[in-house]
């Protein structure tokens, strides 16, 4: 039986610019289904990121449409895409994007905290993904503490703190050594097969190898789909 696509992208195009226009994404259509875990490659300026940006509610589609857990999500207020970014979307970035100043365990609670929840299920959660990833040992560091591998570890828990459909990975391991990048990407698969969606978008093919199926993008259009 195939399972139903949880994330689709319509015919989707994106340019930037004002006076002079350029198009990143050029009629881009993919469908993601539960529990599937998909790469998107392409080299720099092929609009990979662009693409993942857009699907994942961060930026809005010059024309076409985003189909997320059966939600339309073209018409939308921006209170209404934050929400779903919320509950249903996690990402994990290159950079790691964590508060410097915060330890770990606060780091991966701030998303509990705009979400309104209390100070004991903020902790509890937060406790409970570091030590899944394997840092219970560490959540009182900070960032500057922490190797490049364990900063990752903690933008994962904190992805995953609101329990979401689907986790977006824009050059996941892009900073990391081979041994490193690796750990992180069995972290990742394991989450995929408790059910989780993955999105992983690349330009390293011995990454997009833990995937189910990769999709290769080329001046802002799918040029091949595939089984991993």
């Amino acid at each position: 039986m195939s399972r139903r696509a949880i994330l689709e992208g319509r015919d989707i195009w994106k340019s930037y610019g004002t006076r002079v226009q350029v198009e990143v994404l050029r009629g881009v259509s993919i469908a993601v289904a539960e529990a599937e875990f998909v790469a998107i490659v392409g080299p720099s300026g092929s609009g990979k990121s662009t693409l993942m940006h857009v699907v994942g509610c961060l930026q809005r589609p010059t024309r076409g449409e985003v189909v997320l857990d059966g939600i339309n999500i073209s018409g939308l207020s921006e209170d209404e895409l934050a929400d779903i970014r919320g509950t249903k979307i996690g990402f994990v970035f290159q950079q790691f994007n964590l508060l410097p100043r915060k330890t770990a365990r606060k780091n991966v609670e701030l998303p509990l905290l705009f979400q309104g929840a209390g100070a004991a299920e903020r902790t509890r959660k937060a406790v409970e993904l570091l030590e899944m990833v394997g840092l219970g040992h560490r959540m009182d560091h900070t960032p500057s503490q922490m190797s490049g591998g364990e900063q990752q570890r903690v933008a994962i828990a904190r992805a995953l703190v609101g329990d979401p459909m689907i986790i977006f990975g824009d050059e996941p391991t892009g900073n990391l050594d081979s041994k490193t990048s690796k750990e992180i990407m069995s972290i990742l698969k394991k989450l995929n097969q408790d059910g989780k969606s993955i999105i992983v978008v690349t330009h390293d093919s011995e990454i997009a190898s833990w995937a189910d199926r990769v999709i290769r993008l080329r001046d802002g259009r799918v040029i091949d789909e595939a089984q991993a």
